[in-house]
């Protein structure tokens, strides 16, 4: 069945994001712009999709990105359209169970999953998260609690842990193994 996608650009504190659409729910947020390697993500997650810019009628959705990113906001209330391996959705479904303010680790992720022996496949699954901040994979932390590699940049996944511990009113978490919290 033949479907379109809807996407357009905002802006937030952290840069610029694209997000997109389909009739069932939010499919995309990546920070940078919409560019031949995003199409080709999106490509191979919905290969019969036509994707076309919408940006006045995705407005009222930017704006809620945006607050979520810069506000720490929660997103539980955006529909989404995630579509992965069973793996990879099991994954991004227990990265959605991690509170803001909050940090988990690859190993603690998979243990939960059942899979204790496989973090660096859950660290794959989140690399392959299209929904950033939406899908918190900036939540899991290296064993000791250091930050590690972020698809959108350390810099970014540095700045939404602080954000959100810091508007949970939590102690800072960074660099300190017994601020992550299990899930």
């Amino acid at each position: 069945m033949a479907t379109t996608l809807r996407y357009a650009k905002a802006e937030s504190s952290l840069g610029s994001f694209v997000a997109a659409t389909s009739d069932r729910g939010l499919v995309m947020v990546e920070f940078g712009d919409m560019n031949e390697a995003l199409r080709a993500r999106l490509a191979v997650r919905f290969p019969e999709a036509a994707t076309i810019e919408d940006g006045a009628g995705l407005r009222g959705l930017l704006d809620r990105l945006v607050r979520l990113i810069d506000q720490s906001d929660t997103g539980d209330d955006f529909a989404l359209d995630v579509r992965g391996s069973d793996f990879e959705l099991g994954v991004w479904e227990a990265l959605r169970q991690i509170p803001a303010g909050r940090t988990t680790t690859y190993g603690e992720i998979a243990a939960k999953l059942g899979v204790p022996r496989q973090a660096r496949e859950v660290g794959e699954a989140c690399a392959a998260n299209m929904l950033a901040v939406v899908v918190p994979c900036h939540r899991v932390v290296k064993k000791d609690g250091s930050i590690s590699g972020y698809r959108w940049g350390v810099r970014r996944k540095r700045a939404l842990i602080e954000r959100e511990a810091r508007a949970q009113s939590l102690p800072g978490l960074l660099g300190n193994p017994h601020g992550a919290a299990s899930t």
